[in-house]
């Protein structure tokens, strides 16, 4: 699917689902990482996370437009269009829209990846376990004031 293509499907969804037109441009944004879509508020448009679309399918693709145009619409009527506003929830639950958009499978990945640094004390040998790095310049042994160093990293 292209941004043409995008676009048609967008127009579509808002006069067959809202009974109103879509009147502004609806694109794929690339550096998009974190979210499915946005709604700008100062352009009006529409861009859409494309590894959506390609990772979780069409039926995805259009619970994420119907949320952004839940937002569009909304907005252009001077009405609530933020995710805590009771307009807004409401027209979600209307249109059948997600709240928010399901994880992508790498992302899912990434969190459930976790690693483990182990530290020890060069004077006492005890062993520390941290999930964040320690600056070893600034931090010693909280039992005898020892220097620690970073012996490994383990990922779970």
């Amino acid at each position: 699917m292209n941004d043409s293509e995008l676009q048609l499907l967008v127009e579509k969804i808002s006069t067959q689902i809202f009974g109103k037109p879509f009147s502004h441009k609806a694109s794929f944004n690339h550096r998009l990482r974190t979210t499915g879509g946005r709604y700008l508020l100062g352009t009006h448009n529409i861009e859409i996370n494309k590894k959506y679309l390609e990772l979780l399918g069409e039926k995805e693709l259009i619970g994420i437009i119907k949320h952004e145009l839940c937002h569009y619409h909304l907005h252009l009527e001077g009405k609530g269009h933020q995710h805590r506003d009771k307009d807004f929830k409401r027209l979600l639950k209307k249109v059948g829209a997600p709240r928010f958009c399901n994880q992508l499978p790498e992302a899912r990945a990434k969190r459930s990846a976790k690693k483990i640094l182990i530290y020890q004390c060069t004077n006492c040998q005890l062993s520390y376990q941290r999930r964040r790095s320690i600056d070893t310049g600034k931090y010693v042994c909280g039992k005898c004031g020892g220097k620690l160093k970073k012996m490994k990293e383990v990922v779970l």
